[in-house]
């Protein structure tokens, strides 16, 4: 039987669910379970419920743990899908996980553990769990990664926020935005560290901005619908797990570097506020600090980013920890030759085999795809 974890063994407490404003949130970055959710318990609205989280680019360039935004493909074959039912062979009030597949990445599922304490979409659950105030009933979580492991693609923010928006909606979607991002970053705080330029944006969609963490403070940029903003994601078969390309990081950083940090990461807000492709490029491929120490721990990193700015596209980077390369074309004309050539490069120069994925702007973020009625 799988292990089953509940809202009161989980390792920290929950927020309060007050209302944030459209577009900025604000919350305490302690979590604690409000007075409203300890004495609520609601009931089910479905048996089952299944959402889907998108693949995220962190960073993008300049802005290293504040910025961030979501990335999808038309199949839906980008990101994390996580189906939460009710269970009543469980304990109530506690989370167990029923199955893991991984159809795109064979062997993936058998390396995540199904103990909800120590899987991302169990601890997101058992946090949205608590903030719901559920006592009464236990729920089982199947979990299938379309996203492979330390790719910079927000993987593990992925399972997180399908199952905080799973877990959410199986009890009547009471959870107020904030509230699902708060319980998704308890699954970053364990997994990866307390940063939430991933699991924003796969939870709100689009563009999001990290204001602060403490008091923690969110901002979504809106982007003109008009903008065709594409993605070419490049992933060779190579892992860059997150704690090594962290330690990677300077420790101290010279005030030329900043500065010249800062205005970039000015620009690329500014850019996607005015829905400007040709500054978002520029302005992402523009990091004098967090690029240039982790691209030579990625074989041919520097010759992809060349390559893909010789074929045409507005920018290109490293795709939050790496090794994933991220370039931006505004339309899908050039992405095919984009892709093909950085490709190359990580083949050429590299000695790296990689796959290519032509993404858009997911401004949806994490949603329910299917529902299952009460019996």
């Amino acid at each position: 039987m799988a292990a089953a974890a509940s809202p009161a063994t989980a390792p920290s407490s929950f927020p309060s669910t007050r209302k944030a404003p459209l577009l900025s949130f604000r919350a305490s970055r302690k979590l604690r379970v409000s007075a409203a959710a300890a004495s609520a318990d609601p009931p089910p609205a479905f048996r089952s419920v299944t959402a889907f989280a998108p693949a995220t680019v962190a960073n993008l360039g300049p802005g290293f743990d504040f910025l961030g935004c979501a990335v999808a493909d038309a199949s839906l074959s980008l990101g994390d899908t996580v189906t939460a039912t009710l269970d009543p062979t469980l304990p109530a009030g506690t989370v167990a996980i029923s199955g893991i597949t991984s159809p795109s990445h064979p062997r993936l599922a058998e390396r995540l553990s199904r103990d909800p304490l120590r899987n991302c979409a169990g601890i997101a659950a058992v946090a949205a769990l608590r903030a719901l105030g559920v006592r009464s009933h236990g729920v089982s979580l199947s979990l299938a990664k379309g996203l492979p492991l330390g790719s910079g693609l927000g993987s593990s923010a992925a399972s997180a926020a399908a199952a905080a928006k799973a877990v959410d909606a199986l009890f009547g979607s009471l959870l107020p935005r904030d509230g699902l991002v708060l319980a998704g970053l308890e699954s970053e705080k364990a997994v990866s560290g307390f940063h939430a330029d991933n699991i924003s944006p796969a939870i709100l969609g689009g563009f999001v901005l990290v204001r602060s963490y403490e008091p923690f403070r969110l901002v979504q940029l809106p982007c003109p619908p008009a903008l065709r903003l594409c993605f070419v994601l490049v992933t060779p078969e190579f892992e860059a797990p997150t704690s090594k390309m962290r330690a990677a990081l300077p420790k101290n950083v010279a005030l030329s570097h900043h500065t010249r940090n800062s205005s970039q990461a000015a620009a690329l807000v500014a850019a996607v506020l005015q829905g400007d492709a040709a500054l978002i490029g520029s302005a992402m491929s523009s990091d004098f600090i967090v690029e240039p120490t982790r691209a030579p721990l990625i074989p041919g990193m520097a010759a992809v980013k060349a390559a893909a700015l010789e074929a045409g596209a507005l920018g290109c980077t490293i795709s939050g920890a790496g090794p994933t390369a991220v370039a931006v074309i505004e339309g899908e004309e050039k992405g095919e030759e984009v892709a093909r050539r950085m490709v190359d490069a990580f083949l050429s120069v590299g000695k790296l085999k990689a796959t290519a994925t032509i993404a858009q702007l997911d401004r949806d973020g994490a949603r329910v795809i299917s529902t299952s009625r009460l019996e």
